[in-house]
């Protein structure tokens, strides 16, 4: 069997729907008080909501905290790994 593993970390911790701690984040792309929008390891992440703003910001560390009414989180572009295969579709084989 073929191991094959993420060499990149990338985690969301959401708590009560009102604080999100992201990591693995490259950068944030844009935000406002109804969207947040930012590049990890794994795609750009993008969370919807009222009153959201960016509470820390580490670039270094690739963190990222949000406050707010989080409504939901969409991944819109999926990341390829460097054999050009996206994680979903390693994951349905």
């Amino acid at each position: 069997m073929e191991e094959r593993a993420i060499t990149k970390s990338h985690k969301i911790t959401i708590n009560n729907r009102k604080e999100a701690n992201i990591t693995g984040v490259v950068d944030v792309i844009s935000f406002d008080v109804e969207e947040v929008k930012v590049e990890t390891e794994l795609g750009t992440l993008v969370i919807r909501g009222n009153d959201m703003h960016v509470k820390n910001l580490n670039l270094e560390k690739g963190q990222v905290d949000v406050e707010g009414h989080m409504d939901s989180f969409i991944y819109t572009h999926v990341k390829k790994n460097e054999n050009g295969e996206s994680f979903l579709s390693r994951m349905f084989k």
